[in-house]
């Protein structure tokens, strides 16, 4: 016992694992029907739009960085695109999930600017940008709701797609293709930390930014491809978003951030930067959204969900801290 919780002090996926599973346990035995089908393929689904926002997340972090502009950079990049489809009479995939993605890198380079040419504060700099965009949605662009009756069908279509269904209690229930889609973009984010030089000056900026210049990497390129990549993963969620949901509301994911900053933090990745890993992030996502899920299904008032939220939050961070001087002492 002694050896395994070395172990998870050493190896935090470890940790979330083990907490994971204990977590899984208990709900399962308080509550029998979160093991239905139905509940757990909800589940699996309810990860996809936290989990890839977390992964923008998780790349900032590592930098040594934060961002809790990526909800309004979302919203903004869905409702600019539908928008668009609905005025010119577009209904196709692939090009608005271009748009989206395109319509979000811009934001993040924006961030990036302000960050590095100006030596702002990133926590500053993407609470004024996330703030100014969802601003001039709202005054410029329109606050009407884009209900389903005027969604594009295509849109639809695809994120209804399912990669299998079973049949429980008579009823029908499918396992959203999106989860692939998760699960691609959680790969390469993997594949780009841990086996590239983007990757490795990624880490290095996180533990210096001298440090880092002096190992020989562009502290001003790294800064640029992070906030770009995390813009163009909110971007392209907020489109995955409103096609999942057949609604395009530009009021929607006000006070995400907290949950996908509480799911990477959870996940063992440091707010100071440096220490973190894509497993771990979809593991904090997973745990995340299983407890805020369970409480919904137990009937939890939605102002404990947030306090719930909040625990976490300061739980992983404590647990952040406590590891960081295990390991320096």
């Amino acid at each position: 016992m002694k050896a395994l919780a070395q172990r998870a002090v050493r190896i935090p996926e470890l940790g979330v694992g083990i907490v994971l599973v204990v977590a899984m346990l208990v709900i399962g035995s308080v509550n029998p029907a979160f093991w239905d089908a139905a509940n757990l393929f909800s589940l699996l689904r309810a990860n996809v739009i936290t989990g890839i926002l977390a992964l923008g997340v998780l790349m900032v972090m590592l930098s040594g960085g934060i961002d809790v502009s990526f909800p309004a950079f979302a919203i903004a990049s869905m409702y600019l695109t539908i928008k668009g489809m609905v005025t010119l009479g577009y209904d196709g995939v692939a090009l608005p999930f271009i748009a989206a993605t395109l319509i979000g890198l811009l934001l993040g380079l924006v961030n990036a600017f302000f960050v590095h040419a100006l030596r702002m504060i990133p926590l500053i700099v993407t609470l004024g940008t996330g703030t100014a965009v969802r601003g001039l949605l709202l005054g410029a662009v329109g606050a009407s709701q884009i209900n389903i009756d005027r969604m594009p069908p295509h849109l639809i279509a695809f994120a209804r797609t399912d990669l299998l269904q079973v049949t429980s209690g008579g009823q029908h229930f499918g396992l959203s293709a999106m989860i692939l889609v998760y699960a691609v973009i959680a790969v390469g984010v993997h594949l780009l930390l841990r086996h590239t030089l983007l990757g490795r000056s990624i880490y290095a900026l996180g533990g210096g930014e001298e440090a880092a210049r002096r190992i020989g990497f562009s502290v001003r390129n790294t800064r640029m491809l992070i906030y770009g990549l995390a813009g163009a993963l909110a971007g392209f969620t907020g489109l995955l978003h409103g096609s999942m949901i057949w609604i395009a509301n530009p009021h929607d994911m006000v006070g995400m951030e907290l949950d996908v900053i509480a799911a990477v933090v959870l996940g063992g990745a440091s707010i100071f930067g440096g220490r973190g890993s894509v497993l771990g992030t979809v593991l904090g996502v997973f745990t995340l959204v299983m407890v805020t899920n369970s409480l919904i299904i137990m009937h939890i008032d939605t102002t404990w969900q947030r306090v719930v939220v909040g625990l976490i939050v300061i739980a992983a961070t404590a647990a952040s801290s406590w590891r960081d001087r295990k390991r320096l002492g």
